[in-house]
Protein backbone atom coordinates (compact mmCIF):
# COMPACT_ATOMS: atom_id res chain seq x y z
CA UNK A 1 0.00 0.00 0.00
CA UNK A 2 1.76 3.10 -0.98
CA UNK A 3 2.19 5.95 1.55
CA UNK A 4 1.46 9.64 1.39
CA UNK A 5 4.68 10.86 0.73
CA UNK A 6 4.60 8.46 -2.44
CA UNK A 7 1.41 9.97 -3.69
CA UNK A 8 3.13 13.32 -3.02
CA UNK A 9 6.49 12.40 -5.39
CA UNK A 10 4.58 10.51 -8.06
CA UNK A 11 2.26 14.02 -8.35
CA UNK A 12 5.29 15.96 -8.57
CA UNK A 13 6.63 13.89 -11.27
CA UNK A 14 3.40 14.56 -13.50
CA UNK A 15 3.75 18.11 -13.05
CA UNK A 16 7.25 18.65 -14.13
CA UNK A 17 6.52 16.34 -17.11
CA UNK A 18 3.36 18.45 -18.26
CA UNK A 19 5.47 21.67 -17.51
CA UNK A 20 7.80 20.30 -20.03
CA UNK A 21 5.61 19.71 -22.77
CA UNK A 22 4.28 23.27 -22.16
CA UNK A 23 8.00 24.80 -22.21
CA UNK A 24 8.42 22.49 -25.51
CA UNK A 25 4.63 23.95 -26.99
CA UNK A 26 5.76 27.23 -26.12
CA UNK A 27 9.34 26.85 -27.88
CA UNK A 28 7.46 26.05 -31.20
CA UNK A 29 4.72 28.86 -30.65
CA UNK A 30 7.72 31.20 -30.12
CA UNK A 31 9.84 30.10 -33.73
CA UNK A 32 6.57 30.40 -35.28
CA UNK A 33 6.00 33.98 -34.00
CA UNK A 34 9.56 34.79 -34.45
CA UNK A 35 9.04 33.71 -37.75
CA UNK A 36 5.90 35.63 -39.13
CA UNK A 37 7.96 39.01 -37.77
CA UNK A 38 10.67 38.14 -39.56
CA UNK A 39 8.14 37.85 -43.11
CA UNK A 40 6.69 40.94 -42.30
CA UNK A 41 10.06 43.20 -41.34
CA UNK A 42 11.19 41.42 -44.49
CA UNK A 43 7.72 42.70 -46.18
CA UNK A 44 7.84 46.60 -44.27
CA UNK A 45 11.87 46.51 -45.33
CA UNK A 46 10.94 45.59 -49.34
CA UNK A 47 8.27 48.71 -49.23
CA UNK A 48 9.83 51.39 -50.28
CA UNK A 49 8.56 54.80 -49.77
CA UNK A 50 10.76 56.30 -51.94
CA UNK A 51 9.59 54.38 -54.91
CA UNK A 52 5.98 55.64 -56.53
CA UNK A 53 4.68 52.15 -57.81
CA UNK A 54 5.68 49.98 -54.35
CA UNK A 55 3.29 52.90 -52.94
CA UNK A 56 0.70 53.04 -55.82
CA UNK A 57 0.27 49.72 -57.28
CA UNK A 58 -3.52 50.23 -58.78
CA UNK A 59 -2.72 51.32 -62.58
CA UNK A 60 -0.76 48.07 -62.70
CA UNK A 61 -3.64 45.35 -61.99
CA UNK A 62 -5.91 43.35 -64.36
CA UNK A 63 -8.87 44.40 -62.37
CA UNK A 64 -8.47 47.97 -62.61
CA UNK A 65 -7.18 47.58 -66.77
CA UNK A 66 -9.88 45.20 -68.03
CA UNK A 67 -12.93 47.57 -66.31
CA UNK A 68 -11.54 50.65 -67.93
CA UNK A 69 -11.26 48.92 -71.25
CA UNK A 70 -14.82 47.67 -70.59
CA UNK A 71 -16.09 51.44 -69.99
CA UNK A 72 -13.82 52.52 -72.77
CA UNK A 73 -15.85 50.57 -75.23
CA UNK A 74 -19.24 50.93 -73.87
CA UNK A 75 -18.95 55.10 -74.13
CA UNK A 76 -17.59 54.56 -77.57
CA UNK A 77 -20.95 51.89 -78.37
CA UNK A 78 -23.35 54.48 -76.40
CA UNK A 79 -25.57 54.34 -74.14
CA UNK A 80 -27.65 51.56 -76.39
CA UNK A 81 -29.77 49.26 -73.59
CA UNK A 82 -30.26 45.87 -74.85
CA UNK A 83 -30.88 43.76 -72.05
CA UNK A 84 -34.34 45.80 -70.93
CA UNK A 85 -36.05 42.11 -70.11
CA UNK A 86 -33.19 41.18 -67.73
CA UNK A 87 -33.49 41.52 -63.71
CA UNK A 88 -31.26 43.89 -63.06
CA UNK A 89 -28.65 41.79 -60.96
CA UNK A 90 -28.08 39.16 -63.98
CA UNK A 91 -27.55 42.36 -66.27
CA UNK A 92 -24.26 42.62 -67.28
CA UNK A 93 -24.76 46.15 -67.96
CA UNK A 94 -25.79 46.47 -64.00
CA UNK A 95 -22.66 44.07 -63.32
CA UNK A 96 -20.34 46.71 -64.84
CA UNK A 97 -21.81 49.59 -63.10
CA UNK A 98 -21.15 48.16 -59.93
CA UNK A 99 -17.73 47.47 -60.45
CA UNK A 100 -17.33 50.68 -61.90
CA UNK A 101 -18.75 52.13 -58.38
CA UNK A 102 -15.84 49.68 -56.75
CA UNK A 103 -13.02 51.14 -58.65
CA UNK A 104 -14.43 54.45 -57.76
CA UNK A 105 -13.56 53.89 -54.57
CA UNK A 106 -10.54 52.47 -54.62
CA UNK A 107 -9.16 54.91 -57.38
CA UNK A 108 -10.36 57.62 -54.64
CA UNK A 109 -8.24 55.81 -51.85
CA UNK A 110 -5.49 55.54 -54.05
CA UNK A 111 -5.37 58.87 -54.63
CA UNK A 112 -5.11 59.86 -50.85
CA UNK A 113 -1.96 57.48 -50.81
CA UNK A 114 -0.52 59.15 -53.82
CA UNK A 115 -1.41 62.61 -52.11
CA UNK A 116 -0.01 61.55 -48.87
CA UNK A 117 3.32 60.81 -50.78
CA UNK A 118 3.08 63.65 -52.89
CA UNK A 119 3.09 65.62 -49.28
CA UNK A 120 6.03 64.08 -47.83
CA UNK A 121 8.18 65.16 -50.28
CA UNK A 122 6.87 68.62 -51.15
CA UNK A 123 6.89 69.11 -47.31
CA UNK A 124 10.62 70.33 -47.43
CA UNK A 125 9.81 72.86 -49.77
CA UNK A 126 6.81 74.68 -48.65
CA UNK A 127 5.79 73.02 -45.68
CA UNK A 128 2.62 75.43 -44.98
CA UNK A 129 1.13 74.55 -48.77
CA UNK A 130 -0.59 71.38 -47.26
CA UNK A 131 -3.21 73.12 -44.36
CA UNK A 132 -3.82 75.25 -47.19
CA UNK A 133 -4.85 73.80 -49.78
CA UNK A 134 -7.08 70.42 -48.55
CA UNK A 135 -8.08 68.34 -51.49
CA UNK A 136 -5.48 66.00 -53.03
CA UNK A 137 -6.23 66.37 -56.59
CA UNK A 138 -5.80 70.61 -56.27
CA UNK A 139 -2.86 69.83 -54.04
CA UNK A 140 -1.44 67.47 -57.03
CA UNK A 141 -1.99 70.63 -59.51
CA UNK A 142 -0.57 73.25 -57.24
CA UNK A 143 2.72 71.39 -56.69
CA UNK A 144 3.26 70.43 -60.57
CA UNK A 145 2.42 73.53 -60.61
CA UNK A 146 4.95 75.42 -58.42
CA UNK A 147 7.65 72.80 -59.26
CA UNK A 148 10.86 74.21 -57.79
CA UNK A 149 10.36 78.02 -58.04
CA UNK A 150 10.99 80.07 -54.92
CA UNK A 151 8.93 83.26 -55.71
CA UNK A 152 5.25 82.64 -56.40
CA UNK A 153 4.45 86.19 -58.51
CA UNK A 154 5.89 84.51 -61.19
CA UNK A 155 3.60 81.33 -61.16
CA UNK A 156 0.04 81.86 -62.24
CA UNK A 157 -2.21 79.91 -60.35
CA UNK A 158 -5.54 81.54 -61.66
CA UNK A 159 -7.84 78.83 -62.37
CA UNK A 160 -6.56 76.54 -59.91
CA UNK A 161 -7.23 78.11 -56.69
CA UNK A 162 -9.87 80.63 -56.08
CA UNK A 163 -8.35 83.94 -55.87
CA UNK A 164 -8.20 84.41 -51.70
CA UNK A 165 -6.41 80.89 -51.60
CA UNK A 166 -3.86 81.88 -54.44
CA UNK A 167 -3.13 85.46 -52.09
CA UNK A 168 -2.76 83.89 -48.85
CA UNK A 169 -0.22 81.17 -50.66
CA UNK A 170 1.37 84.05 -51.88
CA UNK A 171 1.89 85.76 -49.09
CA UNK A 172 2.42 82.25 -46.95
CA UNK A 173 5.20 81.52 -50.01
CA UNK A 174 7.18 84.56 -49.11
CA UNK A 175 8.11 84.08 -45.49
CA UNK A 176 8.33 79.94 -45.70
CA UNK A 177 11.43 78.10 -44.14
CA UNK A 178 11.15 75.48 -47.16
CA UNK A 179 14.48 75.15 -49.50
CA UNK A 180 14.58 74.22 -52.75
CA UNK A 181 14.18 69.95 -53.47
CA UNK A 182 16.98 68.02 -55.03
CA UNK A 183 16.36 67.41 -58.60
CA UNK A 184 15.54 63.54 -58.12
CA UNK A 185 13.00 64.18 -55.29
CA UNK A 186 11.37 67.01 -57.53
CA UNK A 187 10.88 64.47 -60.37
CA UNK A 188 9.50 61.87 -58.30
CA UNK A 189 6.91 64.10 -56.89
CA UNK A 190 5.75 65.69 -60.61
CA UNK A 191 5.26 61.98 -61.52
CA UNK A 192 3.47 61.49 -58.68
CA UNK A 193 1.36 64.14 -59.48
CA UNK A 194 0.97 63.02 -62.59
CA UNK A 195 -0.46 59.98 -61.43
CA UNK A 196 -2.65 61.17 -59.48
CA UNK A 197 -4.36 63.51 -62.16
CA UNK A 198 -4.33 60.45 -64.28
CA UNK A 199 -6.19 58.05 -61.73
CA UNK A 200 -8.43 61.42 -61.65
CA UNK A 201 -9.12 61.94 -65.46
CA UNK A 202 -9.99 57.59 -64.97
CA UNK A 203 -12.93 57.61 -62.28
CA UNK A 204 -14.50 61.28 -64.23
CA UNK A 205 -14.55 58.90 -67.30
CA UNK A 206 -15.90 56.07 -64.87
CA UNK A 207 -18.33 58.51 -63.48
CA UNK A 208 -19.71 59.74 -66.94
CA UNK A 209 -20.09 55.93 -67.98
CA UNK A 210 -22.13 55.04 -64.77
CA UNK A 211 -23.93 59.03 -65.72
CA UNK A 212 -24.83 57.38 -69.28
CA UNK A 213 -26.45 54.85 -67.77
CA UNK A 214 -28.37 55.96 -64.81
CA UNK A 215 -31.26 56.55 -66.78
CA UNK A 216 -31.84 52.82 -66.44
CA UNK A 217 -30.57 52.03 -63.01
CA UNK A 218 -31.61 54.97 -60.87
CA UNK A 219 -34.66 56.56 -63.10
CA UNK A 220 -35.88 58.02 -59.65
CA UNK A 221 -33.12 59.15 -58.41
CA UNK A 222 -31.82 60.78 -61.49
CA UNK A 223 -35.32 62.27 -61.90
CA UNK A 224 -35.01 64.15 -58.65
CA UNK A 225 -30.91 65.57 -58.40
CA UNK A 226 -30.06 64.72 -62.27
CA UNK A 227 -28.06 61.82 -63.79
CA UNK A 228 -24.35 63.46 -63.01
CA UNK A 229 -25.28 64.28 -59.34
CA UNK A 230 -26.94 60.29 -59.09
CA UNK A 231 -24.01 59.06 -60.29
CA UNK A 232 -21.40 61.06 -57.82
CA UNK A 233 -23.77 59.39 -55.20
CA UNK A 234 -23.86 56.25 -55.95
CA UNK A 235 -19.95 55.71 -56.47
CA UNK A 236 -19.23 57.65 -53.11
CA UNK A 237 -21.60 55.43 -51.33
CA UNK A 238 -20.38 52.60 -53.33
CA UNK A 239 -23.47 51.40 -55.29
CA UNK A 240 -27.28 51.77 -55.43
CA UNK A 241 -27.53 48.73 -52.55
CA UNK A 242 -25.55 51.02 -50.16
CA UNK A 243 -26.88 54.06 -50.89
CA UNK A 244 -30.23 53.00 -49.68
CA UNK A 245 -28.97 51.72 -46.65
CA UNK A 246 -27.31 55.05 -45.75
CA UNK A 247 -29.84 57.42 -43.73
CA UNK A 248 -30.85 60.64 -45.59
CA UNK A 249 -27.81 63.13 -42.42
CA UNK A 250 -25.09 61.49 -44.27
CA UNK A 251 -26.51 61.71 -48.17
CA UNK A 252 -26.53 65.35 -47.70
CA UNK A 253 -22.60 64.89 -46.72
CA UNK A 254 -21.58 62.23 -49.65
CA UNK A 255 -18.62 64.80 -51.18
CA UNK A 256 -18.51 67.10 -48.68
CA UNK A 257 -15.10 69.04 -48.87
CA UNK A 258 -13.14 70.67 -46.26
CA UNK A 259 -13.11 74.36 -46.77
CA UNK A 260 -10.36 76.30 -46.08
CA UNK A 261 -11.78 80.15 -45.49
CA UNK A 262 -8.38 81.48 -44.80
CA UNK A 263 -9.43 83.99 -42.09
CA UNK A 264 -12.48 85.39 -44.43
CA UNK A 265 -16.51 85.08 -43.28
CA UNK A 266 -18.32 82.35 -42.86
CA UNK A 267 -21.49 83.96 -43.87
CA UNK A 268 -21.76 83.27 -47.35
CA UNK A 269 -20.03 79.59 -46.90
CA UNK A 270 -22.16 76.86 -47.63
CA UNK A 271 -20.82 73.84 -44.81
CA UNK A 272 -22.91 70.53 -44.85
CA UNK A 273 -23.51 70.27 -48.10
CA UNK A 274 -21.99 67.72 -50.45
CA UNK A 275 -22.91 66.76 -54.47
CA UNK A 276 -26.57 68.13 -53.79
CA UNK A 277 -25.80 71.90 -54.14
CA UNK A 278 -25.18 70.81 -57.68
CA UNK A 279 -28.26 70.12 -58.33
CA UNK A 280 -30.43 72.51 -60.39
CA UNK A 281 -32.94 72.73 -57.54
CA UNK A 282 -30.05 73.27 -54.94
CA UNK A 283 -29.22 76.41 -57.56
CA UNK A 284 -32.25 77.71 -58.25
CA UNK A 285 -33.37 77.88 -54.42
CA UNK A 286 -32.78 81.58 -52.36
CA UNK A 287 -29.70 81.62 -50.70
CA UNK A 288 -31.95 81.92 -47.32
CA UNK A 289 -33.99 78.46 -48.02
CA UNK A 290 -30.91 76.72 -48.90
CA UNK A 291 -29.71 74.62 -46.23
CA UNK A 292 -33.71 73.47 -45.76
CA UNK A 293 -33.60 72.64 -49.77
CA UNK A 294 -30.41 70.78 -49.28
CA UNK A 295 -32.17 68.52 -45.90
CA UNK A 296 -35.33 67.78 -48.42
CA UNK A 297 -33.41 66.75 -50.93
CA UNK A 298 -31.11 64.38 -49.52
CA UNK A 299 -34.28 63.05 -47.75
CA UNK A 300 -36.54 62.56 -51.27
CA UNK A 301 -33.00 61.48 -52.94
CA UNK A 302 -33.07 58.63 -50.12
CA UNK A 303 -36.34 57.28 -50.77
CA UNK A 304 -36.18 57.47 -54.43
CA UNK A 305 -32.63 55.28 -54.18
CA UNK A 306 -34.82 52.36 -51.79
CA UNK A 307 -37.21 52.45 -54.97
CA UNK A 308 -34.56 51.92 -57.77
CA UNK A 309 -32.70 49.73 -55.13
CA UNK A 310 -35.73 47.34 -55.76
CA UNK A 311 -36.64 48.12 -59.05
CA UNK A 312 -39.73 49.60 -57.72
CA UNK A 313 -40.80 52.17 -60.28
CA UNK A 314 -38.19 51.82 -63.36
CA UNK A 315 -40.31 54.18 -65.05
CA UNK A 316 -39.33 56.93 -63.04
CA UNK A 317 -42.77 58.49 -61.80
CA UNK A 318 -41.95 58.13 -57.80
CA UNK A 319 -38.98 60.39 -58.78
CA UNK A 320 -40.97 62.96 -61.17
CA UNK A 321 -43.71 63.31 -58.29
CA UNK A 322 -41.47 63.21 -55.56
CA UNK A 323 -39.32 66.32 -57.68
CA UNK A 324 -42.59 68.21 -57.72
CA UNK A 325 -43.57 67.90 -54.31
CA UNK A 326 -39.75 69.00 -53.84
CA UNK A 327 -40.86 72.33 -55.77
CA UNK A 328 -43.74 72.63 -53.88
CA UNK A 329 -42.57 72.72 -50.55
CA UNK A 330 -39.98 75.57 -51.78
CA UNK A 331 -42.44 77.86 -53.39
CA UNK A 332 -44.63 77.40 -50.00
CA UNK A 333 -41.85 78.54 -48.06
CA UNK A 334 -41.37 81.74 -50.01
CA UNK A 335 -44.52 83.21 -49.88
CA UNK A 336 -45.26 86.04 -47.64
CA UNK A 337 -47.01 85.41 -44.62
CA UNK A 338 -50.70 86.10 -44.78
CA UNK A 339 -51.86 89.09 -43.82
CA UNK A 340 -53.78 89.78 -40.47
CA UNK A 341 -57.15 90.64 -41.57
CA UNK A 342 -58.91 92.96 -38.85
CA UNK A 343 -61.38 91.35 -36.49
CA UNK A 344 -64.54 92.37 -37.06
CA UNK A 345 -67.37 93.51 -34.16
CA UNK A 346 -69.33 91.24 -33.14
CA UNK A 347 -73.10 91.45 -34.31
CA UNK A 348 -75.27 92.67 -31.93
CA UNK A 349 -78.08 91.37 -30.24
CA UNK A 350 -81.34 92.14 -31.78
CA UNK A 351 -83.41 90.51 -28.57
CA UNK A 352 -82.97 92.68 -25.24
CA UNK A 353 -80.76 90.83 -23.08
CA UNK A 354 -81.89 89.78 -19.88
CA UNK A 355 -81.40 92.15 -17.29
CA UNK A 356 -81.43 91.74 -13.26
CA UNK A 357 -84.31 93.31 -11.09
CA UNK A 358 -85.35 93.26 -7.87
CA UNK A 359 -84.56 95.86 -4.69
CA UNK A 360 -80.88 94.69 -4.81
CA UNK A 361 -80.57 96.04 -8.24
CA UNK A 362 -82.80 99.33 -7.11
CA UNK A 363 -80.36 99.98 -4.42
CA UNK A 364 -77.48 99.57 -6.70
CA UNK A 365 -78.79 101.99 -9.15
CA UNK A 366 -79.69 104.34 -6.44
CA UNK A 367 -75.91 104.22 -5.21
CA UNK A 368 -74.27 104.48 -8.18
CA UNK A 369 -76.31 106.98 -9.45
CA UNK A 370 -75.12 110.19 -11.12
CA UNK A 371 -76.19 113.40 -8.74
CA UNK A 372 -77.21 116.73 -10.01
CA UNK A 373 -74.65 118.35 -9.62
CA UNK A 374 -72.43 115.98 -11.46
CA UNK A 375 -74.70 115.97 -14.29
CA UNK A 376 -74.15 120.09 -14.00
CA UNK A 377 -70.18 119.46 -14.10
CA UNK A 378 -70.33 117.13 -17.17
CA UNK A 379 -72.38 119.64 -19.05
CA UNK A 380 -71.20 122.60 -21.69
CA UNK A 381 -72.94 125.62 -22.32
CA UNK A 382 -72.10 127.30 -26.32
CA UNK A 383 -70.32 130.13 -25.94
CA UNK A 384 -70.20 130.35 -22.85
CA UNK A 385 -66.68 129.76 -20.99
CA UNK A 386 -66.51 127.31 -18.12
CA UNK A 387 -64.94 128.19 -14.88
CA UNK A 388 -61.97 125.61 -13.65
CA UNK A 389 -60.71 124.78 -10.27
CA UNK A 390 -57.60 126.37 -11.39
CA UNK A 391 -58.91 129.11 -13.55
CA UNK A 392 -57.83 130.42 -17.70
CA UNK A 393 -58.98 127.10 -18.35
CA UNK A 394 -56.93 125.10 -15.83
CA UNK A 395 -57.09 122.29 -13.75
CA UNK A 396 -60.40 120.24 -13.28
CA UNK A 397 -63.75 122.45 -15.09
CA UNK A 398 -67.12 122.78 -13.49
CA UNK A 399 -69.19 122.64 -16.71
CA UNK A 400 -72.59 124.35 -16.12
CA UNK A 401 -72.21 124.73 -12.39
CA UNK A 402 -72.35 128.38 -11.51
CA UNK A 403 -73.85 129.75 -14.86
CA UNK A 404 -77.22 129.90 -13.72
CA UNK A 405 -78.31 132.65 -11.41
CA UNK A 406 -76.18 134.50 -9.21
CA UNK A 407 -73.14 133.01 -10.21
CA UNK A 408 -73.02 130.52 -7.16
CA UNK A 409 -73.37 127.16 -6.73
CA UNK A 410 -76.99 126.53 -6.51
CA UNK A 411 -78.08 122.61 -6.70
CA UNK A 412 -80.55 121.47 -4.37
CA UNK A 413 -79.12 118.59 -2.94
CA UNK A 414 -82.12 116.77 -1.64
CA UNK A 415 -82.15 113.71 0.43
CA UNK A 416 -82.82 110.77 -1.68
CA UNK A 417 -84.48 107.69 -0.88
CA UNK A 418 -81.89 105.67 0.13
CA UNK A 419 -80.43 108.25 2.46
CA UNK A 420 -83.67 108.61 4.42
CA UNK A 421 -84.31 104.95 4.57
CA UNK A 422 -80.75 104.80 6.18
CA UNK A 423 -81.65 107.79 8.30
CA UNK A 424 -84.78 106.41 9.45
CA UNK A 425 -83.15 102.75 10.44
CA UNK A 426 -80.90 104.88 12.26
CA UNK A 427 -82.98 106.24 14.63
CA UNK A 428 -85.15 103.22 15.64
CA UNK A 429 -81.68 101.21 16.63
CA UNK A 430 -80.74 104.38 18.48
CA UNK A 431 -83.89 105.31 20.12
CA UNK A 432 -86.25 102.26 19.80
CA UNK A 433 -84.16 99.46 20.92
CA UNK A 434 -81.99 100.93 23.82
CA UNK A 435 -85.85 102.36 25.63
CA UNK A 436 -84.28 106.59 25.39
CA UNK A 437 -85.78 109.06 24.31
CA UNK A 438 -85.40 111.85 22.47
CA UNK A 439 -84.47 114.97 23.87
CA UNK A 440 -86.75 116.68 22.60
CA UNK A 441 -89.99 114.58 24.27
CA UNK A 442 -91.29 115.37 27.46
CA UNK A 443 -92.81 112.90 30.02
CA UNK A 444 -95.24 115.34 31.15
CA UNK A 445 -98.83 114.95 30.02
CA UNK A 446 -101.17 117.55 30.43
CA UNK A 447 -105.54 116.28 30.69
CA UNK A 448 -108.18 118.36 30.85
CA UNK A 449 -109.45 116.15 33.87
CA UNK A 450 -106.52 114.49 36.10
CA UNK A 451 -104.00 117.21 36.00
CA UNK A 452 -100.21 116.42 35.21
CA UNK A 453 -99.28 113.30 35.29
CA UNK A 454 -95.68 111.64 34.75
CA UNK A 455 -95.96 108.84 31.55
CA UNK A 456 -94.18 106.86 29.49
CA UNK A 457 -94.68 108.81 25.77
CA UNK A 458 -93.52 105.50 23.75
CA UNK A 459 -96.39 103.91 25.96
CA UNK A 460 -99.05 106.10 25.45
CA UNK A 461 -98.51 106.49 21.75
CA UNK A 462 -98.73 102.49 21.45
CA UNK A 463 -102.19 102.66 23.47
CA UNK A 464 -103.37 105.22 20.93
CA UNK A 465 -101.81 103.28 17.98
CA UNK A 466 -104.22 99.94 19.30
CA UNK A 467 -107.42 101.61 20.05
CA UNK A 468 -107.52 100.78 23.94
CA UNK A 469 -108.66 103.51 26.74
CA UNK A 470 -106.13 105.20 29.03
CA UNK A 471 -105.91 104.82 32.51
CA UNK A 472 -105.56 106.95 35.23
CA UNK A 473 -101.95 103.92 36.02
CA UNK A 474 -100.48 103.44 32.88
CA UNK A 475 -99.17 99.59 32.09
CA UNK A 476 -95.70 100.62 32.57
CA UNK A 477 -96.37 102.20 36.12
CA UNK A 478 -96.86 106.09 37.08
CA UNK A 479 -94.19 107.43 38.87
CA UNK A 480 -96.69 110.45 40.35
CA UNK A 481 -100.21 111.91 40.06
CA UNK A 482 -100.61 115.83 40.74
CA UNK A 483 -104.44 116.65 40.92
CA UNK A 484 -104.98 120.51 40.05
CA UNK A 485 -106.45 122.18 42.56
Amino acid sequence: MATLADSFLADLDELSDNDADVIEEGDVDAGNMEEDIDGDMADIESLNYDDLDSVSKLQKTQRYNDIMQKVEDALEKGSDISNQGLVLEDDPEYQLIVDCNALSVDIENEIIIIHNFIRDKYRLKFPELESLVHHPIDYARVVKKIGNEMDLTLVDLEGLLPSAIIMVVSVTASTTSGKPLPEEVLQKTIDACDRALALDAAKKKVLDFVESRMGYIAPNLSAIVGSAVAAKLMGTAGGLSALAKMPACNVQLLGAKKKNLAGFSTATSQFRVGYIEQTEVFQTTPPALRMRACRLLAAKSTLAARVDSTRGDPSGNTGRSLREEIHKKIEKWQEPPPAKQPKPLPVPDSEPKKKRGGRRLRKMKERYALTDMRKLANRMQFGVPEESSLGDGLGEGYGMLGQAGSGKLRVSAGQSKLAAKVAKKFKEKNYGSSGATSGLTSSLAFTPVQGIELTNPQAHAHQLGSGTQSTYFSETGTFSKIKRT
